[in-house]
């Protein structure tokens, strides 16, 4: 049994990254969905895709390089943990390397980055942080 599957997607496209295979295949869920499409999103994945193997869904994360096999993914960090959950008003979310890199944050209108909850001025749990 997994206790914290944000935390094991974090990790696996972290390694994936760094040994700079091309994709990486997760189980998949809503919440992963909803995070990997805000890294699409932004920029910092390629694509994803969605299927089933032997009737379990699968997330396949296609990860991005620059010059010479130069992962754009630099670093992730998973700030609220099943122990101890982070929340933050809208002025208060982190600002990752001054605007280089994106806080995921879970509001009451679904999963959105910083920038767009400073813009609509809510708040949530922080769940990770990606540079």
């Amino acid at each position: 049994m997994m206790t914290d599957p944000i935390a094991d997607l974090l990790t696996q496209v972290r390694n994936a990254s760094r040994a700079r295979l091309p994709k990486v295949d997760l189980p998949s869920s809503n919440l992963k969905v909803s995070i990997v499409d805000l890294w699409k999103s932004t920029g910092f994945i390629r694509n994803y895709r969605l299927f089933k193997q032997n009737e379990t869904p699968v997330l396949r994360v296609y990860l991005k390089y620059v010059g010479k096999n130069k992962p754009v993914i630099q670093g992730i960090r998973r700030i609220s943990k099943p122990s101890r959950r982070v929340y933050a008003s809208y002025n208060k979310l982190p600002k990752v390397l001054d605007g280089l890199g994106v806080a995921i944050v879970s509001t009451s209108k679904g999963m959105v980055t910083d920038i767009v909850a400073r813009e609509q001025k809510i708040g949530g749990e922080v769940i990770c942080t990606i540079w």
